[in-house]
């Protein structure tokens, strides 16, 4: 029987990292799912003297990414931001996350400017708010500003059309029917 016990370890560090195995490492789940976006109001990259906060979500489905000029994933996704952008299906807002203001006005204006305006979150505090624990980081906030789905990573073309745009059209639905 003692010779068992190495044995019956092995077989549950396999179906440890079996089960490992299956999961998805880019879904993270968030406590904040189901739950109200954390209140907040900062002034805009582009226009310090105008702010962007929690109130500018409400009543319209919104996706919030958070990002950096220093990000290199954010360069990654970037593009696909600015083309879902012009697609006009879901306002875009940005939340500049510990960046310098010139370098992300530099970045905005030299790979295009997704966002319909972008929060400067210099410290990162509004981002802690969000458990954001790096970026970029995407949220899908429905219209009472309840926060929907959280992608952890670079937003990819599979990601956007099989998960976030399907998430966003019925969100946009909700209510209209009624």
């Amino acid at each position: 029987m003692r010779f068992l016990i190495p044995l019956f370890v092995f077989l549950g560090l396999v179906v440890f990292l079996g089960i490992g195995l299956t999961l998805d490492p880019r879904e993270v789940p968030s406590p904040f799912i189901g739950k109200p976006a954390p209140t907040f109001s900062l002034p805009q990259v582009g226009d310090p003297a105008r702010t962007l906060g929690t109130q500018d979500f409400k009543g319209q489905v919104s996706l919030l990414n958070v990002w950096a000029s220093w990000c290199v994933s954010c360069r990654q996704e970037h593009p696909l931001l600015v083309s879902l952008s012009k697609r006009n299906i879901v306002p875009v807002y940005g939340l500049d996350y510990k960046d310098e203001r010139d370098a992300a006005l530099g970045w905005l204006s030299k790979l295009g400017n997704p966002y319909v305006a972008s929060a400067f979150d210099e410290d990162g505090r509004v981002a802690i708010d969000f458990g954001v624990y790096g970026v970029p980081e995407t949220f899908v906030i429905d219209k009472q500003g309840i926060i929907r789905y959280k992608l952890t990573g670079p937003l990819t073309e599979e990601v956007l059309e099989k998960t976030l745009l399907p998430l966003i059209r019925n969100l946009q639905q909700e209510g209209a029917a009624s």
